[in-house]
């Protein structure tokens, strides 16, 4: 605990008060996973057209997981393309 009398509450609190924890959390989880994918896709040379046919989906689709701020993309889509870069998705609650 901080003893600090000018200590406030921390960040995770204040998004709660705003009402945007989750929407937050969200785009936070999807930036790093996007950032894993592409960087095993410059690390394997794997173009988006050659990884979204690995993926058995479309290039836009493809393009959707990749965008950080796209949040709404399936576990299903997610679980191919790390299967595709050789990784597993893990998912838990904590």
């Amino acid at each position: 605990m901080n003893n600090n009398p000018h200590t406030g509450s921390n960040f995770d609190d204040f998004l709660k008060e705003e009402g945007i924890y989750e929407e937050c959390s969200a785009t936070a989880i999807k930036r790093v996973l996007a950032r894993q994918l592409a960087l095993e896709m410059k690390q394997l040379s794997i173009t988006k057209t050659e990884m979204a046919v690995r993926m058995h989906t479309s290039r836009a689709q493809l393009d959707r997981l990749l965008n950080p701020s796209k949040t709404g993309v399936s576990l299903e889509t997610m679980q191919r393309a790390a299967s595709v870069v050789g990784r597993q998705l893990r998912i838990e609650l904590i």
